[in-house]
């Protein structure tokens, strides 16, 4: 099977994708407008909308499947999907989570999460209206995102977020270390609730021995280099989900605290092995795996298993090729 994934490159999640599937014997790249400093490069063709519109009919010829991320697809105003649709083949839309965040929506179950980063309401309703003429199913990573398109597709699919546990050797906590690491990396503070765990940190510091480092604005392959180094890593605490920055600490060994929306717990898949922290409770959470050391440790090994369980991008492609199969063109 030839697969075409477009065009919208969020958390490497195209090209590790392409590059599970490649591996499995198939056809897979990964086609990215969207750059940042993270600097994605594997199993991507990292070019500009010029850049695509000029391969555009050479791309349509070509693959069979087209899996499209974040809402969008070849052309900006999707006039590409009549022509795919006319050709007989398979397209799915994958959401990621602001592109489909409605605001009033968000705050029903959560009232800690900022939607400054989403569209407004009126014009997410109109992009998943033109998106849903053509493309009836979608994939979520999660039922947090799952809630927000439901009523717009025939069906959709929840995966997790895949991961390369190539490239992630376990480092777990040391139980000696006299003065732990904290690490966040916050790739949108506003999202993350960035300003509320700096406000618990310097609280901790008043009656704790640690470091805190923030990472920001750095290529993800140094990013990663320097999460080694954690005891604790802080993720999210508003959005009600995890992330990225969570399924890679756990790869590492590492304890992570984000906040889980209480109704959305049972949702995952048993022994989820995060420390459940919002703005409220974050000081007494943290200070809990400060207090303990073998915790820290613990939870590491545990969400390494979780990780390899859950997280494997040779798991997730083995799903994505059954909800391929029974697509219709």
């Amino acid at each position: 099977m030839r697969i075409f994934h477009g065009t919208t490159e969020i958390a490497g999640q195209m090209g590790i994708l392409s590059s599970a599937l490649t591996k499995k014997g198939h056809c897979a790249l990964g086609y990215n407008t969207f750059h940042s400093y993270l600097g994605y490069k594997d199993f991507l063709v990292n070019t500009d909308q010029a850049g695509l519109e000029e391969k555009v009919p050479e791309i349509l010829d070509y693959y069979d499947l087209f899996h499209f991320h974040y809402g969008t697809t070849l052309s900006p105003e999707f006039t590409d999907l009549p022509e795919i649709k006319r050709r007989n083949k398979k397209m799915i839309m994958h959401h990621w989570g602001n592109d489909v965040r409605f605001h009033e929506q968000a705050k029903i179950h959560n009232p800690y999460v900022y939607t400054g980063d989403s569209p407004p309401n009126e014009e997410i309703h109109a992009k998943l209206m033109k998106i849903t003429a053509y493309i009836k199913e979608a994939i979520v990573q999660d039922y947090e995102v799952y809630d927000y398109i439901k009523d717009y597709y025939e069906k959709v699919h929840v995966v997790p977020i895949a991961i390369d546990l190539a490239h992630f050797e376990p480092r777990y906590p040391s139980m000696e270390k006299v003065r732990p690491l904290i690490l966040h990396a916050p790739t949108n503070p506003d999202f993350k609730g960035t300003a509320y765990i700096e406000q618990t940190i310097e609280s901790l510091k008043e009656a704790y021995d640690f470091d805190y480092r923030r990472i920001e604005k750095m290529n993800h392959e140094e990013a990663i280099k320097l999460y080694r180094d954690a005891d604790i890593i802080i993720d999210q605490v508003l959005c009600g989900s995890y992330g990225l920055l969570s399924v890679e600490s756990m790869a590492l060994g590492k304890p992570v605290v984000t906040f889980i929306r209480p109704d959305l717990i049972s949702s995952f898949p048993p022994g989820l092995p995060i420390v459940n922290a919002n703005p409220d409770n974050l000081y007494e959470q943290t200070k809990m795996l400060l207090d303990h050391p073998e915790l820290r440790r613990e939870l590491g090994v545990k969400g390494r298993i979780y990780v390899e369980k859950v997280h494997s991008h040779d798991i997730v492609a083995e799903q994505l090729l059954t909800i391929y199969s029974n697509l219709r063109g």
